[in-house]
């Protein structure tokens, strides 16, 4: 290469190399134009955040200082440091000053500040000095330690800071929190951390555990409503079921309060209570006793089901609660008050018992029905008035029976003769009759103010001294046990000669009644009678032996003579006709004589109930024929005829042959002897409803009606009339077998007579009784 193009390549090259640097020098310029202006922008940037957190620190009078290796520097709040050194009390708004008087407050306050610069531990807490509160928040940013210093005078001194105001809420017991407008917590009190099992509301947020769901919509509620609510919620804190009374109010600048008081204490009360009032207004409901309950309004706030079935009012209506004004109208509509003269001062009389503090007196009214009502008002201790009704009606009808019945009592006791008196179990007289006053010759007022037994024994032991006889007589009235309340009775003698039979009666309410009765006279009379008893029973005894001694010593010559009369009737030619008559005559008459002699002793031994009857098997048509054939001679020779009724149905009588037949030899003797030549005589008999009819009857002159009524008693004598002592013993007889006997008769018409013979045992004279057999 030449020269000249070395020159050229030189140069060439040196201009390129200049422009090159030219354009480097450009770049490095505009590089350091563009780095200028970002270091502008971000001072500026700076500059206005140092602006805008000196006016947040000043716009929340609040100073800030940091201090660095011991040297306290003002960042921001001039102002707010001066008020708080003038709240410490200090001379001059010096930082470092301020710091010194704030651990000269407190050695504790001084703990905390060293801790803070020498550690970095954070710290809080409030100096109270002369001029106010100054509150302290302590913060460490590397080596440099960071104070807000916040001053509060006047009336702001007594507001606690947000610290010690938190503080406080997670001091107390209940769940205490901050919510958000969702109803989530931001800020909770240890009793909701310990509530909701967490150790931090991160945890609980992670967990989505929560005091009570419900009580987050509550906040919820509160929030978007922006009005105070509040609820009582029942929660389960640890293991329990608690109550708790919730209140959820928005706060200023966002967010709901919310805070608890546990009332599980006061619901458990509140349950009781209403359990109680309903236990109360179930018994009420049940009591015959009407019973109504207004309010301080005087609107009816209970009723039970009497007080509608008494007044008959509708419980539809009642259960609308109208007034009590309004129910004494609708019951003075219908007539179910009692009248007045002036219902609107009765009324309002009514109603002016609101006022009254005390219960009123009962008072009874007097309602159209005819009804008796008792009314019972006094305060009722939840405000208003209680009525109760009770229909006393029956009560007092029953009062008035009663007392009735006891003057009854009384007046009928006081006609006894006898004295009597009634003690209750407690030993106070009751009752006493006027013969007990005359008994004891005491006055009644005397014995009224005796009271009681022992005041009765001092007015009775001057007639009767033996105390050991009214002790026993107490222990009748006053114990207990029942064995000693039993009836008793006994007899004593008083002082004046008298013999007094006592008796004791346990009565039914518990009372006892003692009597005393005069029985002086009557023993003296049962004295005489006992003895003209025994007189009698001698006698009885000496016509028993009179009747047997006679009729021994006269049956033995009755023997003799009918014997001797039969021998002479049977001598043949040796004896006229003229002495066989005789003789017949003699034989008859002492045969009657031995038949009367019989029945004298018949009726000694019926007299006496010692006549058994000998009981058999009788037929009843064997007895009718052997009594027409034992009678037809005698009828044959007055011109009578004997006819007998058919009696083949009867069938047997059980009875006593032997006194059956005497029975009808009687009654066939007395119907002969009734009837004249061309009568008839008839024996009949018949069997009725549970009965044999054994009947003779005659077609003789009959017997006078005067004599019907004496027909049957003994020893009536034949010029009356009366046949003896026949038809006397026939009606024994018949009553020793069970039966009786009827007489039919018109004088000149005949007689009948009828004996009634039982089918079925009577239990006359304690004898076996008769038995028909087919």
């Amino acid at each position: 290469m030449s020269a000249h193009q070395l020159i050229l390549a030189a140069a060439a090259g040196a201009v390129s190399l200049a422009i090159c640097a030219v354009l480097w020098a450009l770049a490095q310029r505009r590089r350091a134009q563009d780095r200028i202006a970002g270091l502008s922008a971000r001072l500026a940037v700076a500059e206005a955040s140092a602006e805008t957190a000196q006016a947040s620190a000043e716009a929340f009078d609040s100073a800030l200082v940091a201090v660095e290796n011991g040297h306290a520097l003002l960042a921001s709040g001039e102002e707010s440091l001066a008020v708080c050194a003038e709240a410490l009390g200090v001379a001059g708004p010096e930082p470092q000053t301020v710091i010194n008087a704030l651990m000269r407050a407190d050695p504790d306050h001084a703990r905390r500040l060293r801790a803070l610069f020498e550690r970095g531990e954070a710290c809080a807490f409030e100096v109270q000095g002369d001029g106010g509160l100054v509150s302290v928040e302590g913060r460490a940013a590397g080596a440099t330690a960071w104070l807000r210093l916040s001053a509060a005078v006047g009336e702001d001194a007594a507001l606690p800071t947000a610290p010690r105001f938190a503080a406080f809420l997670n001091a107390r017991p209940a769940p205490a929190w901050i919510a958000a407008a969702d109803g989530s917590p931001v800020w909770v009190n240890a009793a909701w951390l310990r509530a909701a099992d967490a150790a931090s509301l991160d945890e609980a947020a992670a967990r989505g555990a929560a005091f009570d769901r419900s009580a987050d919509a509550l906040a919820s509620e509160a929030a978007n409503l922006g009005q105070r609510r509040d609820s009582v919620r029942w929660s389960t804190v640890s293991g329990k079921r608690r109550a708790f009374h919730i209140t959820a109010q928005p706060l200023e600048g966002g967010g709901v309060g919310v805070w608890t008081e546990d009332v599980s204490e006061h619901e458990d009360l509140r349950e009781l209570l209403k359990r109680s009032v309903e236990a109360h207004d179930e018994t009420l409901n049940h009591i015959a006793d009407a019973v109504a309950v207004f309010d301080k309004a005087k609107k009816l706030m209970f009723h039970n089901t009497a007080f509608a079935e008494l007044w008959g009012l509708e419980p539809a209506w009642l259960a609308d609660q109208p007034s009590h004004s309004e129910v004494l109208d609708r019951l003075r509509q219908r007539r179910r008050l009692p009248e007045t003269a002036d219902y609107g001062k009765w009324k309002a009389a009514e109603l002016g018992r609101y006022e009254q503090l005390a219960a009123g007196p009962d008072e009874m009214w007097s309602v159209p029905e005819g009804r008796t009502l008792k009314v019972v008002r006094q305060p009722h201790p939840m405000g208003g008035l209680l009525l109760l009704f009770s229909d006393i009606t029956d009560e007092l009808k029953l009062k008035s029976q009663y007392n009735a019945l006891i003057q009854v009592q009384q007046a009928t006791l006081d006609k006894l003769s006898d004295a009597v008196t009634v003690f209750g179990s407690d030993g106070r007289l009751r009752l006493h009759n006027e013969a007990f006053a005359r008994f004891w010759n005491v006055t009644p007022e005397r014995v009224e103010a005796a009271g009681d037994f022992e005041g009765v024994v001092d007015l009775c032991i001057p007639k009767l001294h033996d105390k050991s006889f009214w002790a026993e007589l107490k222990g009748r009235v006053a114990d207990p046990d029942p064995q000693a309340r039993a009836p008793t009775t006994g007899e004593v003698k008083t002082s004046d000669s008298r013999i007094v039979v006592y008796q004791s009666r346990p009565l039914p309410d518990g009372a006892t009644l003692i009597a005393f009765t005069d029985v002086t006279d009557a023993r003296k009379l049962e004295g005489a009678l006992a003895a003209k008893e025994q007189a009698l029973a001698d006698a009885e005894r000496l016509k028993r032996d009179f009747v047997g001694n006679v009729s021994y010593e006269l049956r033995t010559p009755l023997t003799t003579i009918i014997g001797y009369a039969e021998l002479l009737e049977h001598s043949g030619e040796g004896l006229s006709e003229r002495g066989r008559g005789h003789a017949a005559a003699v034989k008859s008459a002492a045969t009657q004589l031995a038949r009367s002699i019989e029945d004298v002793l018949d009726m000694a031994q019926i007299d006496a109930e010692e006549m058994a009857l000998d009981l058999e098997d009788v037929r009843v048509a064997d007895l009718l024929s052997a009594q027409a054939r034992r009678w037809t001679p005698q009828a044959q020779a007055a011109g009578v005829s004997i006819v007998v009724a058919p009696a083949r149905d009867l069938g047997f009588i059980r009875g006593d042959a032997r006194r059956l037949a005497q029975i009808l030899e009687h009654l066939m003797e007395n119907a002969l002897g009734q009837t004249p030549a061309g009568g008839v005589v008839t024996l009949a008999a018949k069997k009725a409803l549970g009965e044999i009819q054994l009947q003779v009857s005659d077609t003789g002159r009959g017997i006078p009606f005067h004599v019907q009524a004496h027909i049957f008693d003994r020893f009536i004598g034949r010029e009356r009339g009366g046949p003896g002592l026949g038809l006397a013993l026939v009606k024994s007889l018949t009553e020793l077998h069970g039966g009786w006997v009827a007489l039919e008769s018109e004088p000149g018409a005949g007689a009948t007579f009828t004996c009634h013979l039982p089918e079925e045992a009577q239990g006359a004279a304690a004898q076996p009784q008769l038995g028909l057999r087919a």
